[in-house]
């Protein structure tokens, strides 16, 4: 059974400086978002790609993307004020395909992350069907406490794509909106609302997110 691809891009550029749209902006000649909607479509055994875009911005990025679309079509959905809410928008958009059984694995990425590569996604796919949820984790280093003490050894960022059982998400999703509940990611959703096992599977430092307009330089020094 194939899997759902789901890409954030429904946030702002406050913190790299710019007046639009962080995705939107250019690492060489495609924008953030290009570059993650190209690995996505890379993937093998997806059923459908969705995008969630920023209000009001669903015409900027379907523009983004077209060029990169080929024969591939994809679900471009409007986001909300939250992450949470966001994602919330493209479950709630594939839910007639989970329901009907043609998707059984939903992977969320964070479109400003335009170097993560298929194998990831392809890790954290196998790894949610075979233990119910998967998220890529590297280790910290050089990370220092408030009190300037080094931090304690076991620390790990987690990163995207990030993947899970496509029915139980959608229903941790739906029992959250009766709660008012939100969630900072989609592993803290699934950990309240379900027992579905989330295991880490092994992230790339290279897979930086961008923030901070020194970012877009970084990325474009990563990328292929």
């Amino acid at each position: 059974m194939p899997a759902a691809l789901v890409i954030l891009a429904a946030g702002s550029g406050t913190r790299v400086g710019a007046e639009v749209n962080k995705v939107l902006l250019p690492v060489g000649t495609t924008s953030v978002l290009a570059r993650s909607l190209r690995v996505a479509l890379a993937v093998p055994d997806v059923a459908e790609v969705v995008v969630v875009a920023r209000p009001g911005e669903e015409d900027a990025v379907a523009a983004d993307l077209a060029p990169h679309l080929g024969d591939r079509e994809l679900l471009l959905v409007a986001g909300g004020a939250t992450r949470h809410a966001s994602e919330r928008a493209a479950v709630e958009a594939l839910a007639p395909r989970i329901g009907a059984g043609e998707v059984d694995v939903v992977a969320i990425h964070d479109g400003a992350r335009p170097l993560a590569g298929p194998a990831s996604y392809a890790a954290t796919i196998a790894a949610a069907r075979a233990h119910g949820g998967a998220i890529p984790a590297v280790p910290l280093t050089g990370v220092v406490c408030a009190d300037l003490t080094a931090a304690r050894p076991g620390l790990v960022a987690v990163q995207t794509p990030q993947a899970f059982r496509a029915g139980p998400l959608l229903a941790a999703h739906r029992a959250a909106a009766r709660d008012g509940f939100e969630a900072t990611d989609t592993a803290g959703c699934l950990a309240r609302y379900t027992d579905l096992r989330v295991v880490a599977v092994p992230g790339h430092p290279g897979n930086l997110k961008v923030t901070f307009a020194e970012d877009l330089v970084t990325a474009l020094s990563l990328a292929d």
